[in-house]
């Protein structure tokens, strides 16, 4: 009956993932922060690693409405674009707490 979007992006987006979501009906999400690099991301500063921070957006939604929503985050942010971020989707099965 639920489905969990899982956005990835780079600090600082969150807020424009959120809105788009709620936007297309989403009633709310959690957002948590991270760090982590792709192969696009990795840099050094006198050898040493710097892992940027990112920004993890947990979404649930009714099953069917994840396409819409992924789609539009993905067109808003350039999420296709290498080292964006990344989007993914879960089956739940159980959700409380919710509506």
């Amino acid at each position: 009956m639920h489905e969990l979007i899982i956005i990835i992006v780079k600090k600082g987006k969150s807020d424009l993932v959120v809105k788009t979501a709620q936007e297309l009906g989403a009633k709310g999400s959690t957002v948590i922060n991270g760090r982590g690099s792709s192969v696009h991301e990795t840099k050094k500063i006198f050898g040493i690693i710097i892992e940027p921070e990112k920004e993890i957006i947990l979404i649930v939604v009714n099953k069917g409405k994840s396409d819409e929503i992924l789609n539009k985050i993905v067109d808003k942010t350039d999420l296709n674009k290498p080292g964006e971020g990344i989007g993914f989707v879960l089956d739940v099965e159980k959700v409380v707490g919710m509506e």
